[in-house]
């Protein structure tokens, strides 16, 4: 997987998966065009964030200093950020593929997150997996810290944003 490419090794993880009775080529394409604002969980917990309204499409995210750092079609997406996470300002780096791969920068956490797609005849697996690698000892502790109140936000935005490709796919 793709993912496997950018970051093998983390130190947080967290995963959510959907069925969705939909062909891959469709549900690839829904996941990279709809608007997640429209979603009134993933908006508001999004604004919480400190990311003001507006699109929310995968490719609107580099707003967010979050980047693209690979695609194979139909199969997976993988999205990157660099950053302090943990920090009131966020410390967000400007990333693409190459500078992720390399960064390595104590004081900082580099995180990846993905949607894989599975066929199954006329079903599909969809799997969104977020994976966090901490650069140093204090990053991780620090990091640590904040995923104990985050995380569960961070999974009910994933969650949210799988029930709503689901129900777009499932609608055409």
């Amino acid at each position: 997987m793709l993912i496997d490419e950018f970051l093998p090794e983390h130190d947080f993880i967290e995963t959510h998966s959907i069925s969705i009775h939909s062909d891959a080529a469709n549900v690839y394409r829904i996941a990279n065009e709809i608007d997640f604002s429209y979603s009134f969980i993933i908006r508001s917990l999004m604004y919480l964030r400190g990311m003001p309204g507006g699109s929310l499409r995968i490719r609107d995210l580099n707003r967010y200093k979050f980047e693209m750092l690979g695609t194979t079609v139909n199969k997976e997406m993988v999205i990157g950020l660099i950053g302090k996470f943990w920090t009131l300002g966020g410390g967000l780096q400007t990333i693409d593929a190459k500078r992720f791969r390399s960064f390595d920068r104590t004081g900082f956490a580099k995180a990846v997150w993905n949607f894989s797609l599975d066929a199954d005849g006329d079903r599909t697996r969809l799997t969104t997996e977020t994976r966090i690698k901490c650069l140093d000892p204090e990053s991780r502790r620090s990091f640590g810290r904040y995923w104990m109140f985050i995380q569960p936000f961070s999974g009910l935005i994933r969650i949210e944003m799988l029930k709503t490709i689901k129900r777009k796919a499932e609608k055409i």
